[in-house]
């Protein structure tokens, strides 16, 4: 039997996310956004080493209570991602795509040899968690579902990468199929919406409309990022990555035409963007205020860095070591709020119902009160349900407060 836990337009359920699944409608769900479990025994916590994640009937109720087109974001590991997929995959989901949250802070887990082969090691330094894009199989068209169920399609436009550069195609506009009849350029377009002709497979041109791209911002990616040094330094500022394709130095092109550097573009102008990591998504990893947000009254504690199988307190980890391991938000694998805001944003229709079948500390719940969307949350460790039911709440005041003065999308990176 769960708890159920109500919070504005936020739902908190406690217990088994598979009881809280069986009991909700189906298809009334517009998203599904998840931190699920990596599968790896993460820091001893049992809750990391249950097999959820890799559960086929677990996915396939999750598909069920999503509408028609509906999307599933969860974020898994390097090593795990590939068992967490093909269960999303079986259970009837579409794979759409793989987001990539880049980040600098990551600690190599490695076991160093010493003697003769001091120098060697068993790992590589963690810099990204990959996240799985799926979508519910769509009922007819795309515009079709998306007219009946409000789902099915994403939200470009409220993702957008701000940016002062001018863009082409591939950058800030939506490409056009170019008609072979139709001369290069904007004159004899048919018009200024149009995005595709019927025919041509792979001749992209630029859609109709104002050169410069569009002054939203960067059509958005699949990598994101935290901001770090490290990370920044990773994308030089330099031309792009085929150089200057108005001139014919350095261009060549095998006999076959498949290998070697592009032929120019003679009809092209150069890439002129930077080729840095500001044309990305970024967002920093949660600081201990947004860890801790709406948590003021709660005392805080000392982090167990690790847990035995049988719950006592373990050595804490080189990682926590030397540093202040006093917070009120105990989760271990807390999300940024703005990470979490910029994917429900992504993937929710306005005023759509979110669902976060691993709730942990809430951070899901945060963003979907922030971005002015409904939410269910399951979370199966009585430890953290209190602890997401604060964070929840000071959000949803922040949104109210934010709706009295006429702004609900406060602080949104996007």
């Amino acid at each position: 039997m769960t708890h159920i836990e109500k919070i504005g337009p936020a739902t908190l359920h406690l217990g088994d996310c598979r009881d809280t699944l069986a009991s909700l409608p189906e298809s009334s769900v517009d998203s599904i956004v998840a931190d699920a479990p990596y599968e790896l025994d993460f820091m001893g916590r049992a809750w990391d080493r249950t097999g959820i994640a890799f559960d086929v009937v677990m996915w396939k109720a999750a598909l069920r209570v999503l509408k028609p087109g509906g999307h599933l974001l969860a974020f898994s590991h390097a090593r795990t991602y590939h068992r967490m997929t093909c269960a999303i995959e079986n259970a009837g989901f579409e794979i759409r795509d793989q987001i990539m949250w880049i980040y600098g802070s990551g600690f190599p887990k490695s076991r160093n040899l010493q003697g003769e082969r001091e120098g060697w090691g068993t790992a590589l330094k963690p810099a990204h968690e990959p996240i799985v894009m799926a979508r519910k199989p769509l009922i007819g068209t795309v515009a079709a579902n998306v007219e009946s169920h409000g789902t099915g399609a994403i939200n470009i436009d409220g993702c957008r990468v701000p940016t002062d550069e001018a863009l082409r195609a591939g950058a800030g506009v939506i490409p056009m199929r170019h008609d072979p009849e139709v001369p290069r350029g904007r004159a004899g377009e048919a018009s200024a919406t149009e995005r595709y002709v019927d025919r041509g497979t792979a001749d992209f041109a630029a859609t109709p409309g104002p050169r410069g791209g569009d002054a939203r911002g960067r059509w958005p990616a699949n990598v994101m990022h935290d901001g770090s040094d490290e990370v920044v330094a990773a994308f030089p500022a330099a031309p792009g990555q085929q150089g200057d394709l108005k001139s014919h130095a350095n261009c060549r092109q095998s006999p076959n035409g498949i290998f070697g550097g592009m032929r120019p573009a003679l009809d092209h102008p150069a890439r002129k963007d930077s080729g840095t990591a500001a044309r990305f998504f970024y967002c920093a990893k949660a600081s201990k205020a947004d860890r801790d947000s709406g948590m003021e009254a709660f005392e805080p504690k000392a982090f167990v860095a690790f847990q035995t199988a049988n719950g006592t307190s373990g050595k804490a980890s080189s990682i926590s070591e030397g540093r202040d391991t006093q917070h009120r938000n105990t989760h271990p694998t807390v999300k940024p709020t703005d990470l979490m805001r910029w994917l429900v944003r992504l993937v929710t229709p306005p005023g759509g119902l979110v669902l976060d079948p691993f709730m942990g500390s809430g951070s899901t719940g945060r963003a979907a009160m922030l971005e002015g969307f409904e939410f269910i949350g399951c979370e199966l460790t009585a430890e953290y349900l209190p602890i997401a039911a604060a964070r929840i709440k000071a959000a949803q005041d922040e949104a109210n407060e934010a709706s009295r003065q006429g702004n609900l999308f406060i602080g949104s990176a996007a």
